[in-house]
């Protein structure tokens, strides 16, 4: 979401200043509302919005809420989430369907906004929702416009009608209400009409698309708005509203580098929803927005929810409880580990993953660094290996593993790091799996993880006790007397055993009662 990375790195920074006070006065709150409506103005927020915005969050911070609240910070924290969900819609609004099929839905936007492409991605993600949809080539004016939609089509496996080349011939709304009753004889169930845009709002667009409105009676029309477009955003979905009165919006373009905060205003400004969020160029990358998920995004307070949603769409429930098996009796190879590479790459971009996170905001820079192309550097050099050496790498001796690293393009050490990064997760997963605590690579064991009660601060103090003296004579007399004046080690065996002393101090041989329970604790008994 690098559209609003500006916003949030502002927002964020406010509040960071805000968590250092312990009570807030009406200066703090005036300074963070300030601070507030620069990163809003900044971000191409509309003017009324802001003003609206802050105002509200002023009103509530100043309120019984936040002085009596434990936290304060925390509580403007949480004003700024509900006021930023409620300017992005408040509540998600779904698709809604026709009652009796086909469900017409119908785009509209400038030129260069995304409908094309977005007609593609909308038809593939309702094919896997059990769909049949039917894109209409309407747009009759774009140069390759009829073109590009049956490309998008092949591509989303969906059925394209396009009776007419385009490029300036054909009556396109004749031809958005034959594909309507195309789709209703071949029984599709859902018609995404891509109607034609234009470099600027104009009376002749207007009126073609309240044309081709008013001959399909659509049940949805989307109005897809590029999230880079800047301040003019508000002004082209008010002439959009006038002239067709779209019911819902579509924000394209959100991977983008620019400001974007003025697609925040869409929503507050038309009073119509957000519905849909396109984040990338393939067709896999849109997602159904929820405001509140959006403002967590903003706010970087992470969206877990997205992120496990994604995870459950491509990981299979059957295949991880074999994995975890195989985990827990050591059978986990370098097969399953590709295999489990393979379905994480049928997320997306690591980097989206990543993003979803709370607090990854503050590891921008890193975020930007991590290369995704080293997951499929790794997956050469597993693909390289034979069946038995990916089953078992211990064989991979030196010559293997120069054959593996010529195979995948890499180099003997890339090959050595992988096998024992395998390794290290593989003993670290099995450890987790018995229901231990892995020692963590560079870190040790976790303290405290040794025994119920251990305190290793402790166990540290006892083993500083004794002279530091430079003398040695003196430094060993100190020392003896030291070990004269401890405390008795306490009775019994190094199983917690009882047993009373035997002679000279030692301790006695464990009794039958004593052997019999240590059996039984070892699982012999």
């Amino acid at each position: 979401m690098a559209t609003f990375g500006t916003l949030s790195d502002r927002l964020t920074e406010t509040f960071r200043n805000l968590r250092t006070k312990g009570k807030l006065t009406p200066a703090d709150v005036d300074g963070t509302v300030r601070e507030i409506r620069r990163a809003l103005l900044d971000a191409d927020v509309a003017l009324p919005v802001v003003k609206e915005f802050t105002a509200k969050i002023r009103e509530r911070a100043l309120g019984d809420e936040v002085n009596r609240a434990l936290n304060p910070a925390q509580q403007v924290v949480q004003i700024v989430n509900e006021e930023l969900v409620g300017i992005l819609g408040g509540q998600q609004r779904r698709l809604q369907f026709a009652k009796n099929p086909p469900t017409v839905i119908m785009l509209a936007g400038l030129q260069g906004s995304g409908k094309t492409t977005f007609a593609g991605k909308l038809a593939k993600m309702l094919e896997k929702d059990g769909h049949t949809p039917l894109l209409v080539a309407a747009d009759l004016q774009r140069p390759n416009a009829v073109n590009q939609l049956q490309v998008v089509g092949r591509q989303a496996g969906a059925a394209v009608y396009a009776p007419e080349p385009g490029n300036g011939v054909g009556d396109p709304v004749r031809v958005a209400m034959d594909g309507v009753e195309v789709a209703r004889r071949q029984q599709h169930d859902v018609v995404i009409i891509d109607t034609a845009g234009r470099l600027g709002v104009d009376a002749e667009l207007m009126k073609q698309a309240a044309n081709i409105r008013r001959a399909t009676d659509p049940d949805e029309v989307l109005f897809v708005i590029d999230a880079m477009i800047g301040q003019d955003a508000v002004n082209t979905a008010k002439a959009f509203q006038d002239g067709v009165d779209f019911t819902g919006v579509v924000l394209s373009k959100l991977d983008g580098d620019a400001r974007g905060g003025a697609a925040l205003s869409v929503a507050s400004v038309t009073g119509r929803p957000i519905i849909f969020a396109s984040t990338g160029e393939g067709l896999d990358d849109v997602e159904a927005f929820h405001p509140d998920r959006m403002a967590s995004r903003i706010l970087d307070l992470g969206d877990i929810l997205t992120l496990i949603e994604q995870a459950q769409q491509a990981f299979d429930e059957e295949e991880a409880r074999k994995v975890a098996e195989k985990i827990a009796t050591e059978q986990f190879t370098l097969e399953d580990f590709l295999q489990q590479m393979q379905q994480l790459k049928k997320m997306g971009s690591m980097k989206k993953m990543l993003g979803m996170l709370p607090g990854m905001g503050g590891m921008k820079q890193q975020l930007d660094d991590f290369d995704e192309r080293e997951i499929d550097r790794t997956e050469a050099i597993i693909r390289s290996m034979t069946p038995g050496e990916r089953r078992n790498p211990k064989i991979l001796n030196g010559s293997r593993r120069l054959r593996i690293a010529r195979g995948s393009g890499m180099t003997v050490t890339d090959v050595n790091q992988l096998v024992q990064r395998f390794d290290q997760a593989a003993k670290m997963m099995k450890t987790v799996a018995r229901g231990g605590v892995p020692n963590i690579p560079g870190m040790g064991p976790v303290p405290g993880a040794g025994r119920p009660g251990a305190s290793t601060k402790r166990g540290k103090q006892q083993k500083q006790k004794g002279s530091r003296s430079g003398n040695p004579a003196k430094r060993a007399a100190e020392n003896a007397g030291i070990a004269a004046s401890a405390p008795a080690a306490p009775a019994g065996t190094g199983f917690g055993l009882g047993g009373a002393a035997g002679a000279g101090g030692a301790p006695a041989a464990p009794s039958a009662e004593d052997l019999a329970e240590l059996q039984k604790l070892l699982g012999r008994g």
